[in-house]
């Protein structure tokens, strides 16, 4: 009844990384905080005010440059699951930040007038008066 357990195989344990695999991983990983920084800098700037929307298409265009580079490398090297994860994560962040940027960017006098009405507006029913005002500014859909 009471078996008594068996000894336990040979555990499956990494072999120890090289020196070159050991500084490709670390270049990898400086990659990827570089994408995130840069990802999570496009998003924040583009929050910050929309006269900063040069500098939010450019982190995004290094995001999405970056994004390219860590894919290649997550799928040619293998090293990382997590950072391939992420890198695709963040990837789709960036490509909705182009189309943002892209929309922003055609209506840009009309989203710059919305936020100066917003900073200004103090209440509830100013500020729904503000979002009124770029609905009624914005083009109407064709019937």
């Amino acid at each position: 009844m009471n078996s008594t357990p068996e000894p336990a195989g040979q555990q499956r344990t990494k072999p120890p990384l090289s020196e070159a695999a050991k500084a490709s991983l670390a270049r990898t990983h400086t990659l990827f905080r570089m994408f995130v920084v840069s990802v999570l800098g496009a998003f924040f700037v583009y929050q910050l005010d929309v006269n900063y929307l040069w500098l939010a298409g450019i982190l995004t265009a290094a995001s999405v440059a970056l994004g390219v580079v860590l894919l290649v490398r997550a799928a040619r090297l293998k090293e990382s699951r997590l950072v391939l994860i992420g890198t695709i994560s963040g990837l789709v962040v960036a490509a909705i930040m182009v189309l943002l940027i892209l929309v922003t960017s055609l209506f840009f006098d009309e989203v710059r007038e919305y936020q100066a009405c917003v900073g200004r507006a103090l209440t509830d029913k100013a500020q729904s008066a503000c979002r009124i005002q770029l609905e009624n500014s914005l083009p109407r859909q064709l019937p």
